[in-house]
């Protein structure tokens, strides 16, 4: 007759069956774990987006242009980002016009906005107001509207220039907000045509030649009346988007003096005020 020995076989299958729910456990516990997205640890506060915030991670940075060129006039554009912006060293350094960050999406505009706005203005700049493009939240007419409500109107002062649409990468997602070409084309349109329809005057487009091929499949029927500003960290603005044959401002760097991100406006300051008068 058999004699049962502890250590067996069937002692060894008992215990290995009464394992079998905490390794059950644990393994979907594992499962659920690697399941769950990683979170984004480098994604950006909603509403700290700025003009150019996606520029060195997708085009790079290069050399810088020539200096000294009298055709034409050095600007900077400013948010949040800045603070509080010491306007006379900015002006005393040769910088004419300034663009100051309004808005973004319907959810957030600039608390230092009165301080860079009006002070730009008043130690002689020529100034005017840009917003962060999200066509992911709400349409392109509510973001215009809402810009325009927000600091980004205009008035035929000499001083004042047209509003700025700042459309690059999403810092928040998907580099084209999850729209198609004919999607973001469409959307853009909106923004452009009910800014004009509130001021008066269309809307410069500041975008990245990238970008723009990317998200708008380079589209180019925005060039006959929107003014472009091109964003290129290097020795020249490189090709322009489809439909422009020329760039109207071009941010050269984000690494400037005083303030980081310094731009060149293609012309002499009376070309700055031509476009402020319209």
């Amino acid at each position: 007759m058999p004699v049962h020995r502890s250590g067996t076989g069937t002692d060894r299958r008992s215990r290995a069956l009464r394992r079998l729910p905490a390794v059950g456990i644990l393994l979907a516990a594992l499962s659920l774990l690697f399941a769950l997205p990683a979170p984004a640890a480098d994604t950006p506060a909603r509403g700290s987006a700025r003009m150019g915030i996606g520029v060195i991670a997708h085009d790079g940075r290069g050399g810088l242009p020539s200096s000294g060129d009298a055709t034409q006039t050095e600007g900077v554009d400013v948010s949040a980002y800045q603070g509080n912006v010491a306007w006379s060293t900015l002006w005393n350094s040769g910088v004419r016009w300034a663009y100051v960050k309004a808005s973004e999406g319907t959810y957030y505009t600039n608390p230092y906005f009165a301080q860079q706005y009006n002070g730009s203005y008043n130690v002689g700049m020529i100034r005017g107001s840009y917003h962060f493009a999200t066509p992911d939240t709400t349409s392109g007419a509510t973001q215009a509207s809402y810009f325009v409500s927000h600091g980004g109107g205009w008035s035929r002062d000499g001083r004042t220039l047209p509003g700025a649409l700042d459309i690059e990468w999403n810092p928040y997602g998907a580099a084209c907000f999850g729209k198609s070409t004919s999607g973001m084309v469409s959307w853009i349109a909106d923004f452009v045509n009910t800014y004009h329809s509130l001021t008066g005057r269309y809307p410069v487009i500041y975008t990245a030649t990238s970008w723009w091929t990317q998200c708008t499949g380079n589209y180019a029927g925005f060039a006959a009346n929107n003014p472009l500003w091109i964003a290129r960290y290097a020795s020249d603005p490189g090709t322009l988007p489809a439909g422009w044959g020329y760039y109207t401002m071009w941010q050269y760097t984000s690494s400037g003096p005083t303030v980081g991100d310094h731009d060149k406006f293609n012309g002499a300051l009376d070309r700055v005020v031509a476009l402020a008068n319209g």
